[in-house]
């Protein structure tokens, strides 16, 4: 309640430049940091999709479309991607957009510490510089997600000026080439974004402003929609939908997403990877045989997400059908752990603070009890929580991956020795050479073999719990028209308009 009188409050100092012409949007968490070379948080790529627009861009339907690139091409031997630029495109400080830009980013990508998008770019060795409008990527192997990750942030492009100017203090004030141009930022609170009146597309741009509010409780996000505070809210929490349907004020658009959902084990970084859930696979393959994955997507969405034990879906092609979903099994757990010497493990879950991530984690908790083990939870903000893993300071950390269109971008940089998002420090060699193969290959039915040998490593060995899979559910006011729920759960803010 306290939340909610606060949250409200917040939105009366701010209705003053509430019009027609700005967008309210509610969403889950606070972002983290805010440049496309560091950035981890899934929230934060909803900022940048105002913000920095991508080399290349996705449909509804998963297909590669342009956007800063208008085409794009393949050498015979897949050992080099040549791209064509939009002309007339300039950044939000008036530098222009061109291949020295694409080259500075691409490089800055690779190379910046700290960099998130370096092991997304995999193979590349140098960019050229073919033309003003023509850069070509080369590459030391073949490399097939390569595309797809243009599509992400690994394709988000900034000003070399100011980056270059501004060094570190970058993320205080980003400059890219999107539709709106960063205004304020107010940690915990919200993001305030202007129009761009440069932009390549700005035509299609019908908002002078959208403000981005942090409001992690989904029934406060939901309470400012229905109140007229917000015009749009992401990930409505499933119990919640069928009101909201009911509600002629309001529309519920949904997809399901590309990724997966569960823990992560530290099981190599630091003190803590010394725990029990570190050590012994054993006690890992106990937790998971506690773990009711039916109920767990009952209890939390009325069934309307799916479980799965896998980095995609059971729907996906890539799925690995030879090892399903595993049952329940209380006394097979209760063998492991006794097996083990560790018939009562105390460990401790550390989870995002978002209503979602506590229900499951509270979910959780309950039938691992029943194994006996005694799961403490350290509930945490998102941005700290983030901080806090990247460091190794956890046993287990609750972990909503919100999906890539390449499949190679639910697992590769969670499981391969060294990469930026292994947070557990999980490192196995034959794992490494099966993820490897499926992106060198183009062939969909070689990568699907590839992944089939990574997955019977990877679930056997247990770096991570995949548990289930969500359907995203945006509530909109009705006067809200052409919002698209794409699946990696974005907004596109073009044609996007309040009549």
């Amino acid at each position: 309640m306290k939340r909610f009188v606060l949250a409200t409050l917040m939105s009366l100092v701010i209705s003053d430049s509430a019009s027609a012409q700005t967008l309210r949007f509610g969403f889950n968490e606070d972002v983290d940091i805010l440049d496309p070379t560091l950035s981890r948080g899934y929230t934060t790529r909803m900022i940048f999709s105002a913000l920095c627009d991508k080399l290349i861009d996705i449909s509804p339907d998963l297909k590669f479309v342009p956007q800063l690139a208008t085409s794009w091409s393949w050498s015979d031997d897949n050992l080099s991607l040549t791209l064509k630029l939009r002309p007339n495109v300039v950044f939000h400080d008036g530098e222009p957009f061109n291949a020295e830009a694409v080259k500075f980013s691409i490089e800055r990508h690779q190379s910046m510490a700290g960099s998130q998008r370096k092991a997304e770019l995999g193979p590349l060795k140098s960019v050229d510089v073919i033309d003003d409008q023509t850069v070509r990527l080369n590459l030391s192997a073949p490399f097939a997600p390569l595309v797809g990750y243009l599509s992400d942030r690994a394709g988000m492009m900034v000003s070399p000026k100011a980056a270059r100017e501004l060094g570190d203090k970058f993320t205080t004030a980003p400059v890219c080439a999107g539709p709106f141009k960063f205004k304020e930022r107010v940690a915990q609170d919200r993001i305030v974004v202007d129009k761009f009146d440069k932009y390549w597309g700005k035509e299609s741009i019908n908002f002078d402003q959208v403000i981005f509010r942090t409001l992690p409780d989904a029934t406060v996000r939901l309470a400012n929609l229905r109140s007229g505070q917000l015009d749009l809210t992401e990930r409505i929490a499933p119990i919640d939908v069928a009101g909201v349907k009911s509600d002629n004020r309001f529309v519920v658009e949904e997809s399901t997403e590309l990724g997966w959902n569960g823990i992560i084990y530290n099981v190599g970084a630091g003190e803590k990877a010394k725990g029990p859930m570190g050590t012994d696979p054993r006690i890992r393959e106990a937790f998971e045989l506690s773990i009711d994955r039916d109920g767990l997507v009952q209890a939390m969405s009325k069934g309307q997400y799916t479980p799965g034990n896998q980095w995609i879906s059971p729907s996906n092609a890539y799925y690995v059908k030879e090892i399903p979903v595993p049952k329940r099994d209380i006394a097979k757990a209760k063998a492991l752990l006794a097996a083990a010497g560790q018939p009562h493990p105390v460990i401790t879950l550390v989870t995002p603070t978002q209503s979602e991530t506590m229900q499951f984690a509270q979910i959780i908790q309950a039938m691992t009890r029943e194994a006996g083990f005694d799961m403490k939870i350290q509930a945490t903000e998102f941005a700290t929580a983030l901080d806090i893993t990247q460091k190794g300071d956890f046993e287990m950390f609750t972990y909503f991956w919100s999906g890539r269109t390449d499949p190679d971008g639910n697992i590769y940089n969670f499981t391969a020795c060294g990469a930026p998002l292994n947070i557990g420090k999980y490192c196995n060699p034959e794992a490494d050479v099966a993820l490897k193969a499926a992106r060198q290959s183009a062939d969909p039915d070689n990568r699907r073999k590839s992944w089939a040998q990574a997955a019977a490593i990877i679930l056997k060995d247990r770096p991570m719990l995949f548990a289930f899979h969500r359907k995203y559910f945006w509530g909109r006011r009705a006067e809200l028209k052409n919002f698209v729920a794409y699946p990696d759960g974005l907004v596109r803010f073009a044609n996007l308009k309040l009549n």
